[in-house]
């Protein structure tokens, strides 16, 4: 028996070339595979032209290979370039970074739009009652880590702390609707839900300015602040129209409903016409975001749904444009 397992191990070795010999043999006939399948490497025969020849019919030729690694090279230089640009063009002229800058503007009581600080500076002894009042008269804070400010400032010497001043100060809700009722018998104020891109919130300062809207209501979260874009935008309207930065949009139509408000939203899905909507009493407004509209639960908020009835393909407008067409209308009846 054991004859014959040294016999049957021995057959193994042979049929599957496992014997050190058969390793070393097996080496150079794949070296030698290996220089005759590549013979480009070691010498300029014919065999040459012809291995050439035959790969100009395929597609992972040299000479296909090498304008696809040029083209991704240039595109990688490209987007480089793109990102230097935008690091190079980013305004930093309402930024503040710093302890002591920021700390000074806000003493000083300037209009903040935003703040980004470590949970460090927020707990702090310095910062932490400044930074809770701020949060609660709706200015965003936000805790980040270091290197996200890092990002934020492209590496300046934050100290854990970045302010972005905002171009007009805001008011609270209570002074907006006192303000609101005495200057017009049928006030109409704008609440924004969800829209994020300063074009839309600065072209729908200056659509309310100009049809008289007594005033702006917009969330801490999920909407653009007063910037530097939303003034440039609004062209002067800014400083003509009271706005209003809640921490909860849906507690603040509560407390306008509260006031006697009537709280309409214009939805695609609106089951009344704008043209046709006739209630004489103190409005708010809601306008959405033109890719989501407003949300679920803010729409349960409203008295009323209303759409603007388009007669062409197009299935909804710009925000802004929404928002000037409906205030027309209001303002007209």
């Amino acid at each position: 028996m054991k004859n014959t397992s040294k016999n049957n191990y021995s057959e193994k070795n042979n049929k599957y070339n496992y014997s050190p010999d058969s390793k070393i043999n097996s080496k150079n006939t794949n070296s030698s595979k290996k220089n005759n399948r590549f013979p480009l490497k070691f010498s300029k025969n014919k065999g040459v032209n012809n291995f050439n020849s035959v790969n100009k019919n395929n597609f992972s030729t040299s000479k296909t290979r090498k304008p696809i690694y040029k083209s991704n090279l240039e595109a990688f230089n490209k987007d480089q370039d793109i990102y230097q640009e935008h690091s190079n063009k980013k305004n930093f002229d309402d930024w503040i970074w710093g302890k002591h800058s920021v700390f000074e503007a806000l003493i000083s009581e300037r209009p903040i739009n935003r703040i980004w600080c470590t949970s460090e500076i927020f707990s702090s002894d310095k910062f932490y009652i400044l930074l809770k009042n701020l949060k609660s008269k709706g200015v965003l804070v936000e805790e980040v880590s270091w290197s996200r400010l890092s990002q934020l400032t492209f590496n300046a010497s934050h100290q854990g702390v970045v302010l972005q001043q905002a171009s007009s100060k805001t008011i609270s809700l209570e002074k907006l609707i006192d303000f609101s009722k005495k200057s017009s018998a049928y006030p109409i104020i704008l609440a924004l839900d969800g829209i994020t891109d300063p074009h839309n919130v600065g072209a729908i300062i200056r659509s309310a300015e100009a049809f008289d809207c007594k005033g702006i209501i917009i969330p801490q979260r999920r909407s653009a602040g007063l910037t530097g874009t939303v003034a440039k935008v609004a062209a002067g309207a800014l400083e003509h129209l009271p706005v209003s930065r809640v921490v909860n949009l849906n507690r603040a139509l509560e407390e306008l409903k509260k006031n006697g408000f009537l709280v309409i939203g214009l939805s695609g899905d609106g089951q009344l016409s704008i043209s046709k909507f006739h209630e004489k009493t103190p409005l708010v407004v809601i306008v959405g975001a033109e890719d989501k509209g407003i949300s679920l639960l803010t729409q349960k908020k409203c008295d009323f749904l209303v759409k603007i009835p388009l007669k062409g393909k197009t299935s909804s407008l710009n925000a802004s444009v929404a928002a000037a067409i409906s205030l027309f209308h209001l303002t007209s009846n």
